[in-house]
């Protein structure tokens, strides 16, 4: 008999917790996992799967409004928030019952309640049930980080945006992210007046300089409006129920909602860390090692809550690594290089490998090449929005460093280009490839 209830105890069933858990099991291992929200994590119930569906939702208003230039006669159109909310949360529950039944049919007991550490193999349910496991793997990711001023209780974040009971007429967005682009993209199409507040100067910093210059004259083009080098104040709620939001000038803004979109910390507060000796660093992140072991060799940690790359695909893959590595008697690590990013705005745009200044800086001498063209789709578009692709390539060897765009599409074939970085192609190997016409994508094999 062993002297553990399970060989595994997973706290967090989001997309690492899930993936570890589940793969731990098939290589044989006794689990069980504790979520105290809702099976599936941020991405699966209040992150990038919700979000992309408001996407499409959004985008449709644009496409109906083309309606004409193709041919199609579109009577009297309206748009309903709650037909659109309630959709896509139900399919929010649709997935969450999938999850449960991944987890079921691999034989990993869930406990739907909160789970903490109270030693380096024990942890304690919000119940007051004490569990013994011979591993326990954090994943519990991350928390929308919301700011310390007067009226923060009257603003809401991402978490909150899926439920909202009516659109704001009027929508304030703090952040100057991924998830503020997104969001502001969102409400604008659908037809709300949107404010960007960004502290700073600048708007995504991990993105491309040249491709997020041409996405922010764009978003200013379809109506967003962005105030740089603003911070909220203070934000009072008014006796009509809108908010009263003071930038520090002279001009309070006045909007139905504010949503704070300033970043996500991992979420360790109250996870008792301290008691198996978990160190965190100084953001409050877990510190693991690269086969995702912590300070206490019995506990491990993927995902969010390591703040490495917040992103899902890695989570999953970090999960899997964890599993194979202490349960499947295969170690493996993660390659963190080349991971390809998109920011689903309106026109979407992604990104692989080093930006133009990054690449400068380490590699001094680079070539830049680059499509700026009007997409074919466009053309049925009363904007005259244009797209951008960039190839940054190594002047001594023409190996690719990194690739940009903006347009329609770019995640879909920013996924296949980011194959080739990966790969270590050259640039020749774009220019041997027969173009596939017409299509945006063949502006890759073109690019000059």
């Amino acid at each position: 008999m062993s002297e553990f209830e399970y060989d595994l105890f997973t706290i967090g069933a989001g997309s690492g917790g899930v993936r570890a858990s589940r793969i731990a099991a098939s290589h044989g291992a006794k689990v069980a996992i504790a979520e105290e929200h809702r099976v599936g994590g941020t991405c699966v119930i209040r992150g990038c799967v919700p979000k992309k569906m408001l996407v499409y939702g959004s985008m449709f208003a644009e496409e109906l409004s083309h309606a004409e230039n193709y041919g199609w006669s579109v009577g009297e159109k309206s748009f309903d928030w709650p037909s659109l909310r309630d959709f896509v949360n139900s399919d929010v529950d649709r997935l969450e019952g999938l999850y449960g039944k991944t987890l079921e049919s691999h034989e990993v007991d869930l406990f739907e309640e909160r789970a903490t550490i109270t030693g380096p193999h024990t942890v304690k349910l919000a119940s007051g049930r004490e569990i013994t496991a011979k591993h326990i793997l954090v994943a519990v990711g991350s928390w929308p980080a919301m700011p310390d001023f007067p009226g923060v209780e009257h603003c809401i974040s991402s978490n909150e945006v899926f439920h909202l009971e009516e659109q704001p007429k009027c929508l304030m967005v703090a952040g100057g992210g991924y998830i503020a682009m997104e969001f502001a993209a969102i409400f604008n199409a659908l037809g709300s007046e949107v404010t960007v507040v960004n502290r700073s100067g600048r708007i995504l910093r991990s993105y491309d300089e040249q491709i997020v210059e041409r996405m922010l004259h764009i978003a200013m083009g379809r109506g967003i409006d962005f105030k740089m080098h603003s911070l909220i104040q203070k934000v009072e709620k008014q006796e009509e129920g809108c908010l009263l939001v003071d930038l520090g000038d002279s001009n309070p803004v006045q909007v139905d909602q504010v949503l704070i979109a300033t970043g996500r910390s991992p979420k360790t507060t109250g996870l008792g860390c301290e008691n198996a000796g978990v160190e965190l660093d100084e953001k409050g992140a877990i510190k693991v090692d690269e086969y995702n072991k912590t300070s206490c060799d019995s506990i491990y940690a993927v995902g969010d809550v390591t703040n490495r790359v917040q992103l899902t695909p890695v989570a999953i893959r970090e999960g899997h690594a964890f599993a194979d590595t202490v349960f499947g008697g295969n170690p493996r690590t993660i390659n963190y290089d080349h991971i390809p990013s998109a920011v689903f705005s309106q026109p979407p745009l992604a990104g692989v490998g080093l930006t133009e200044r990054e690449a400068r800086n380490t590699y001094g001498n680079v070539k830049v090449y680059s499509s700026d063209f009007r997409p074919m789709k466009n053309i049925f578009s009363p904007h005259a929005e244009r797209g951008l692709y960039k190839m940054i390539v190594d002047e001594a060897s023409e190996k690719i460093l990194g690739i940009h765009m903006i347009g329609p599409e770019s995640p879909e074939i920013m996924q296949v280009a980011a194959v080739a970085v990966k790969a270590g192609l050259t640039k020749q190997a774009f220019d041997d490839t027969v173009a596939l016409h017409p299509s945006m994508a063949e502006e890759l094999v073109l690019l000059k």
